[in-house]
C-alpha cells in the first residue's frame, strides 16, 4: 500500500511545511505544527465511493447552474419535540445539516441529545453512535430518565470508516456522533483528539451528511476559556454550532446558538436540569425576575434581546469604599473593559467620582450578556447602590451610552417595552428614538437623550 501523503500545517494561521519544525515561520507562533494527511486513503475512498450514490444525496451532481435555474423549496424540518432545541435551531432540523453542540462537561449535552433521539425514534430512524460511554451506561440514563428505549438504535464505535458503513447500511436519518474528539481514522498516525484526526473525522462525516441527507449531530468538548476544542476549521465546516452553557451553582442551562446557516443566531434556549432530565422553560424571564419582597440598592431590571425575543433580567451594582490603592473593577456576566469605560462617562458626564470605590457589578441568573443595550442599566444600578437609596421595583431600563453621555437607540426598542409591560412593569427608562409612538396603557415612559436626562427621570421615579 503506498504511503499517504502529509504536510505540517499551523494550527494558527494554517500555513504548512513538508516537514516539522518547532516555530511557524508565518506567524511565529511555537508548537503549533500538526501533520495533516492530504490524499485520501484506499479505505476511505471505498467508504466515500459507497455513499456517493446514496437515495436522495445533495452532492451527486456536477452539472453547472445559473443562480436563477436552481428550484428554490422550502427546507423541511424535523422538530426535535424540544420547543427551545428548535427556537436556536432555526425551526428544526435540516436534512443533510452537520450540527456541532459543545459544552462545559456535566452541562447535560449527552442527556439532551438522549432525550431528543428517543422521542424522534418513536417515528423516525436515529442511531446514537457513543465512543465515550459504553452501551451499558447510555442504557442506565435512559431508564433513570424514563425515556422510550425500544426504538433508539445503538452503536459503540469510534472508528469512522466503520460507523459510516454500518451507517450506509441502516440509512438512519438522524446521526448522533458522542464525541468527535474520540474518533478517528486508521489510516493517520497521530492520536484521537488531535488536529489532525478531529479535521478528518469531521470532514468525513460531514460530507457523509451532505451526500446522504443524513442529519448528522455532533458532540465537542471544550477548552478551559470556553472554547471548542480542535482545529477553527471545524466550526467552518459544519451548518450550526451551539453551546450549552452552565454554571456551577445554577441547575439552568442556556443552549446558545453561535452559528446557524438555517436560522438566526445568538437564540437562547433555556433549559431546568431536573431528575427526569431536561425540562424546557418557556418563560424565562420569569425565571430570571424572582426577587426580593423588597428591593435593596443597586438593582434594576434591563431588557435584553435574545436572538428574536426580549428577556427581562436584574443586574445588581455593588459600590463600596476601597481600601487598597487599586480599586477593585469586578463584572459578572458582562464586559469588564465596557464597565471601566461606563465608570469614566458616569465621571464625566454624569458627576459622580467612584474612582476610590471598589465596583461589582453581576447579572442574575448567571445570564451573559453582550449588547450594548445595557449600558444605561448598568449605570443606573451603579448610581443607586453609591447613594444607597433603591429604584422603583417596577422600573425597566435599557439605552447604550456614547462616550459623550449620550443614549443610543438599540434594536426591537418597541417588543422590549411590550415585553416589560406583560410582566408588570409600569415605568421605563428609554432613548429618546425608541419611544413608542402610541401610549401603552398602565406604562409612564421617559424617553431621555443624555445621561443628565436619565439620572432626571429616576427623580421623577421617586426613586433617588
Amino acid at each position: 500500500m503506498a504511503k499517504a501523503k502529509t504536510a505540517y500545517v499551523c494550527s494558527d494561521c494554517g500555513a504548512d511545511y513538508t516537514k516539522w519544525q518547532g516555530q511557524c515561520g508565518e506567524c511565529g507562533a511555537w508548537n503549533t505544527l500538526t501533520e495533516v494527511r492530504l490524499a485520501a486513503s484506499p479505505q476511505q475512498a471505498r467508504v466515500q465511493a459507497n455513499f456517493s450514490g446514496y437515495a436522495g444525496g445533495a452532492g451527486s451532481t456536477t452539472a453547472l447552474q445559473t443562480l436563477n435555474d436552481i428550484q428554490l423549496e422550502e427546507l423541511p424540518r424535523l422538530h426535535s419535540g424540544s420547543g427551545e432545541f428548535d427556537r436556536v435551531l432555526g425551526g428544526g432540523f435540516v436534512p443533510g445539516s452537520a450540527i456541532l453542540i459543545g459544552g462545559h462537561p456535566g452541562a447535560g449535552k449527552s442527556t439532551l441529545l438522549l432525550q431528543v433521539l428517543c422521542h424522534l425514534a418513536t417515528n423516525h430512524s436515529c442511531l446514537y453512535v457513543t465512543g465515550e460511554e459504553s452501551l451499558q451506561q447510555v442504557a442506565m440514563r435512559a431508564r433513570r430518565l424514563d425515556l422510550p428505549t425500544d426504538k433508539l438504535q445503538m452503536l459503540s464505535e469510534t472508528n469512522v470508516e466503520t460507523l459510516c458503513a454500518v451507517a450506509e447500511q441502516h440509512k438512519p436519518e438522524v446521526l448522533v456522533i458522542d464525541s468527535i474528539q474520540v474518533m478517528h481514522l486508521a489510516d493517520i498516525s497521530s492520536a484521537p483528539g488531535s488536529v489532525s484526526q478531529v479535521r478528518e473525522s469531521a470532514a468525513l462525516l460531514t460530507r457523509f451528511a451532505k451526500q446522504t441527507g443524513t442529519i448528522l449531530i455532533m458532540v465537542g468538548h471544550v477548552t478551559k476559556d470556553g472554547s471548542l476544542a480542535g482545529p477553527k476549521v471545524l466550526e467552518h465546516m459544519i451548518d450550526c454550532s451551539v453551546m450549552l452553557e452552565s454554571t456551577d451553582d445554577s441547575r439552568y442551562r442556556t443552549l446558545r446558538g453561535q452559528k446557524n446557516r438555517f436560522g438566526a443566531i445568538n437564540e437562547l434556549g433555556v433549559f431546568a436540569m431536573a431528575e427526569n432530565g431536561l425540562r424546557e422553560v418557556s418563560n424565562p424571564s420569569a425565571i430570571f425576575l424572582s426577587r426580593a419582597e423588597e428591593v435593596s440598592s443597586g438593582s434594576v431590571v434591563m431588557v435584553v434581546w435574545e436572538g428574536t425575543r426580549p428577556l427581562l433580567v436584574e443586574i445588581q451594582a455593588l459600590v463600596d469604599d476601597s481600601h487598597l490603592g487599586n480599586p477593585r473593577r469586578v463584572a459578572v456576566g458582562l464586559d469588564q473593559n465596557r464597565l471601566a469605560m461606563l465608570l469614566a462617562v458616569l465621571h464625566r458626564h454624569g458627576g459622580l467620582m467612584v474612582g476610590d470605590q471598589d465596583v461589582f457589578v453581576n447579572v442574575v441568573g448567571g445570564v451573559k450578556v453582550s449588547e450594548t443595550s445595557a449600558d444605561l442599566a448598568l449605570l443606573l444600578a451603579i448610581v443607586s447602590s453609591f447613594r444607597n437609596r433603591p429604584l422603583p421595583r417596577d422600573l425597566v431600563v435599557f439605552g447604550e451610552t456614547g462616550l459623550s453621555g449620550e443614549i443610543r437607540p438599540v434594536p426591537s426598542g418597541q417588543e422590549r417595552i411590550k415585553e416589560a409591560a406583560k410582566h408588570g412593569f409600569r415605568k421605563a427608562i428609554v432613548p429618546q428614538s425608541n419611544a413608542p409612538r402610541e401610549n401603552i396603557d398602565g406604562m409612564e415612559i421617559a424617553a431621555v437623550k443624555n445621561l443628565p436626562d436619565a439620572l432626571a427621570a429616576i427623580e421623577r421615579f421617586e426613586g433617588l
